[in-house]
């Protein structure tokens, strides 16, 4: 199997966490370039930080981390440590790393390892607000061309917001920064909440992780543990859904999944509907997509390879 060059550009945040464990138990698939993190759930700092733990509790020091923006574009930062906990890691112990952040910025690490590696051959996983890519793609337009497969969680159609009644967390958090990476030309695949609400933690596939008995495998238990409590305290929800491992999940098992090409724009001007995004499938010619928009997800198997993956020592 080839593994694939990726980056994972993420705003650690529990199920950001669950994708980076599920990325990080993937040596056979993956060649992970770096991760890149932006102030979003948390604060930039702690963001950065928690990937730092979740890097260290895989054994993965190896792997650099790059600080990022700590603020969206325009509009104020709007974290949601109401859904992650104080610390962004939920009921994870909170510790400073060994290894420290590697130097320079994530935009310009971004920037860096895309144009320096043969066209298509860096695949791009952006689970938090786009504020890094959009800042890469100012630097270097190219970027959207020279970059492989980009998966992102983020949007929402059929399902309605999480954040607002019409956006989800990640596009509202920055939406200027979404509206750019949409508008470049580098045609993602985007798992909205229509597709990561098909993926859900219930208490069975919960307690299938917990049994396993790896460092990794308990810290994604606590992690579901945590977000199981914390939904349902806030929503009402005993099965809360896997948003962000959807994007490693959809790399490594891509037949797990259907989208459809789509035309994909943000809201960015209105008060009332910041960060909408409106998704339009009625394309005279499909080659003229800007994204692929998963509407499917099997939730079993999605859980089945996150457990198979943990397992692995």
């Amino acid at each position: 199997m080839t593994r694939a060059a990726l980056i994972i550009d993420c705003d650690p945040g529990v199920d950001d966490a669950v994708a980076l464990f599920l990325a990080f138990a993937s040596p056979d698939a993956f060649d992970i370039l770096a991760v890149t993190t932006v102030g979003g759930n948390v604060d930039a700092m702690s963001t950065a930080r928690n990937a730092r733990i979740v890097r260290q509790m895989a054994g993965r020091e190896e792997v650099p981390v790059f600080v990022g923006a700590a603020a969206p574009l325009v509009r104020p930062p709007i974290a949601a440590s109401h859904f992650h906990g104080e610390s962004g890691l939920g009921s994870l112990p909170i510790f400073e790393p060994a290894a420290p952040a590697a130097p320079g910025d994530a935009a310009s690490a971004i920037v860096e390892m895309v144009m320096s590696r043969a066209p298509g051959s860096v695949s791009l996983a952006v689970t938090g607000p786009m504020t890094n890519l959009a800042l890469a793609l100012r630097m270097q337009p190219a970027v959207a061309r020279r970059l492989g497969p980009v998966v992102a969680m983020g949007g929402a159609r059929s399902e309605g917001g999480n954040i607002t009644a019409s956006a989800e967390y990640n596009i509202h958090a920055d939406p200027h920064a979404a509206d750019i990476v949409f508008r470049s030309g580098c045609r993602p695949t985007v798992l909205g909440l229509d597709a990561t609400h098909q993926v859900r933690a219930t208490p069975e596939r919960v307690a299938a992780i917990a049994g396993i008995d790896t460092v990794p495998g308990r810290a994604v238990a606590s992690l579901l543990e945590f977000c199981a409590r914390t939904q349902e305290a806030l929503v009402g929800w005993d099965s809360p859904p896997l948003h962000d491992p959807c994007t490693i999940a959809w790399l490594l098992a891509p037949q797990l999944f259907e989208a459809a090409p789509v035309q994909l724009r943000v809201e960015t001007d209105s008060p009332l509907t910041m960060g909408h995004t409106a998704v339009e499938f009625r394309l005279p010619d499909p080659a003229k997509a800007t994204a692929q928009w998963v509407t499917k997800a099997n939730g079993d198997g999605v859980f089945a390879l996150l457990a198979d993956r943990l397992a692995r020592r």
